[in-house]
């Protein structure tokens, strides 16, 4: 039983790696954009506005206010590699607490935008506007619990949209067949990356992001050689204690979640809560894709006979995936 289940598991990473393959191509699409709008004095604001970019052109989304607002200095605009960042500074003539914000063509993009105010008095107000919901109304404070809400929503985004993260799940879920091991495993992977993800966050570590995303794609292709070697009866420190390599890259794949979360930006007042927040989102993420595929299993092991050949050819699959995607991150870094 416990094997048929293995089995099953394995076809099911095999189609959702053919899935991330295709999606992992659009995935730049869905990152967000991010506004902030830091009060120096009363009433002037210095704006920070970035972007998503496709090759060399930006999304074309413009942050507009429905209340008075006068622009001060002009719009120094600089690419980052896979966003444009704009700086300006503005006079909000009408109170900007209390006007609505709306991001122009974010109705006509798949992403959504990051919208964070910080007043001169302390108060800070955070909100998420999608193609559906493109604007919101600027109040003068938020609660915690809204900050908290907007984090965790972010974190479970990411990891959805985190192909290569789930693939490096999905090869611990081949290797490891047993449940205590499976949890072991899991447990050490999330306590790795919270560990990396705040250290990185909060500036102690940096780490340049396109070396972390190469590393992290090479990270899967060892781990399907992994499955491989399990298969033909080898042993290797990852067959025989998973939670070690599994910690071991869970480290290198903190530093990936902090580099989302850094792009997202964080409120300057509620730093170590949206920190949290974004943590708990991610584990959510991992949590639900790891209850689909055993709610899958179980349901598919009712109907279905699965050759043992369809192990190592999983393996293959997400190897091959994760071969091209470290070829493509590498050849990114020298570019």
């Amino acid at each position: 039983m416990k094997y048929r289940r293995s089995l099953l598991v394995c076809l099911l990473v095999a189609l959702s790696m053919m899935i991330g393959f295709v999606a992992g191509a659009v995935a730049h699409e869905v990152r967000p954009a991010y506004l902030e709008l830091r009060e120096e004095e009363s009433g002037e604001f210095s704006v920070l506005f970035k972007t998503p970019m496709q090759g060399d052109a930006r999304l074309a989304l413009v942050a507009v206010f429905s209340g008075n607002v006068e622009v001060m200095t002009p719009i120094v605009s600089r690419p980052t590699g896979d966003a444009m960042v704009q700086t300006w500074r503005m006079r909000a003539i009408d109170p900007l607490a209390g006007q609505s914000v709306v991001i122009d063509g974010l109705r006509n993009s798949m992403t959504d935008a990051l919208v964070h105010a910080i007043f001169a008095n302390g108060n800070g107000w955070t909100a998420r506007l999608t193609p559906s919901e493109p604007s919101a109304v600027i109040p003068a404070s938020q609660s915690a619990w809204a900050v908290f809400a907007t984090y965790v929503r972010h974190g479970i985004e990411h990891i959805a949209f985190g192909f290569d993260h789930l693939l490096f799940v999905a090869g611990l879920m081949l290797i490891v067949r047993d449940w205590y091991k499976l949890v072991k495993a899991i447990t050490a992977f999330t306590v790795a990356h919270s560990i990396t993800l705040t250290c990185a966050t909060l500036g102690w570590v940096i780490l340049p992001s396109r070396p972390v995303e190469a590393l992290i794609a090479i990270s899967i292709v060892l781990v399907a050689g992994e499955v491989v070697r399990m298969e033909r009866r080898q042993l290797s420190l990852a067959i025989v204690r998973p939670w070690v390599v599994a910690f071991a890259f869970g480290l290198l794949h903190g530093f990936g979640f902090a580099g989302a979360l850094i792009e997202l930006g964080l409120p300057q007042g509620d730093i170590p809560l949206a920190l949290l927040a974004f943590n708990v989102g991610v584990e959510l993420g991992q949590l639900a894709f790891i209850a689909v595929l055993l709610t899958a299993v179980y349901s598919m092991m009712r109907v279905v006979m699965i050759p043992r050949q369809a192990v190592i050819a999983s393996a293959y699959v997400i190897g091959t995936v994760a071969a091209f995607w470290s070829v493509q991150r590498l050849d990114a870094m020298f570019l």
